[in-house]
């Protein structure tokens, strides 16, 4: 195992408490942060987990439509799953909040464990090649620990509870490059479970976050919104 990668991988793990900690310092302002979160997953969504489904699917011989029935059967599946939450909250969690945060956030656990495997596996092709990859990973994970705090605080979680989601989101990566001693995975498999985590993010973002923004007006939400989205752009076509 390469020593730089387990020393990215914990520099990773900063990358995202610095994130989530933001969020917790500044959390009296959070209608407007879920406007912000809800326009950087959504790109985060369509910019960089789907486009990456597309192009494992091509390598791999997958048709393109079951990547897209994939985003669509995921959308419907966590609007289908809140409504049954709702109806009928587990007994002992519906006092702690509502059980999609957890689901939201542990989604960003295993992108950021999926990250940590990339990251391991980009040393082993070469030492550059590493570098930039865990770069990348780096800074894509400070947005990280934005949404998964964002997530768990905006369905009433307890903020000890978006706190150790937090720790275990920045620990993932870390054990992902790990993991990628040890385990391969299949490349087929990971095109679908991208494009089930593409219709996840693009449903919390639209159908779950943005909604909880409706005391501001149109404007302060848009612009909120579009600073999300801009964020996002930034740092996957500059950084």
């Amino acid at each position: 195992m390469n020593p730089a990668a387990i020393i990215l991988a914990l520099i990773t793990f900063l990358s995202t408490l610095l994130g989530g900690f933001v969020i917790l310092k500044f959390k009296k302002s959070l209608s407007i942060i879920f406007a912000f979160a809800a326009g950087s997953i959504v790109t985060v969504a369509l910019m960089e987990i789907l486009p990456e489904s597309l192009e494992i699917a091509k390598k791999s011989g997958i048709p393109v439509k079951y990547v897209t029935v994939s985003v669509v059967l995921s959308f419907l599946f966590f609007i289908l799953l809140e409504k049954y939450f709702s109806a009928h909250p587990l007994k002992g969690i519906a006092s702690e909040g509502h059980v999609m945060g957890p689901i939201g956030a542990g989604s960003l656990i295993l992108l950021s464990l999926l990250d940590g495997l990339a990251m391991g596996l980009a040393f082993q092709v070469g030492f550059s090649i590493g570098i930039v990859v865990a770069l990348s990973i780096i800074i894509h994970d400070l947005p990280d620990g934005i949404n998964t705090v964002v997530l768990m605080l905006k369905n009433g979680q307890p903020e000890k509870k978006a706190v150790l989601f937090l720790f275990m989101d920045g620990l993932s990566p870390l054990f992902g490059v790990l993991l990628t001693s040890v385990i391969t995975f299949p490349q087929k498999s990971l095109a679908i479970l991208l494009a089930f985590f593409t219709g996840e993010f693009i449903y919390v973002g639209a159908a779950s976050l943005l909604p909880e923004s409706k005391e501001y007006s149109l404007p302060t939400l848009a612009v909120a919104t579009s600073l999300g989205f801009l964020f996002i752009f930034v740092i996957t076509t500059f950084l």
